[in-house]
């Protein structure tokens, strides 16, 4: 887990983003995302299967100055729901994950830079 920019809590926030994100995953996410960063080959390689085999959930932008994302349900630390958000944009890191969740995962988890966590994609 690490801290980033913090420029997806402002994107989170916006009342299209939660509506479209309640529609498709069926839960009202915590504005704000959880960055994971994939630390072996392995991950990374497991990663690109899953955008390669699994369509995900499509995130139209309302604003057209946004862009395109997609969503894959994932159940965080065996026990939480959430969803990894993946903008599909130019040049995104291979290596990074952005986690939503109807909750703030930092605080539920009780989790730190630094920390690892387990989440497991339902494909």
């Amino acid at each position: 887990m690490f801290s980033d920019l913090a420029q997806a809590s402002t994107f989170m926030a916006l009342e299209w983003v939660q509506k479209a994100l309640r529609e498709g995953l069926g839960f009202a996410p915590y504005p704000a995302t959880l960055n994971l960063r994939l630390e072996s080959g392995e991950e990374i390689a497991a990663w690109r299967e899953v955008k390669r085999a699994a369509p995900g959930i499509p995130i139209v932008p309302a604003d057209p100055s946004f862009c395109r994302a997609r969503c894959f349900l994932v159940q965080v630390e065996g026990k939480l729901k959430g969803a990894v958000l993946l903008p599909e944009v130019e040049g995104y890191p291979a290596d990074k994950i952005e986690v939503v969740a109807p909750v703030r995962l930092k605080d539920e988890l009780n989790l730190k830079d630094g920390d690892t966590i387990t989440i497991e994609f339902k494909v």
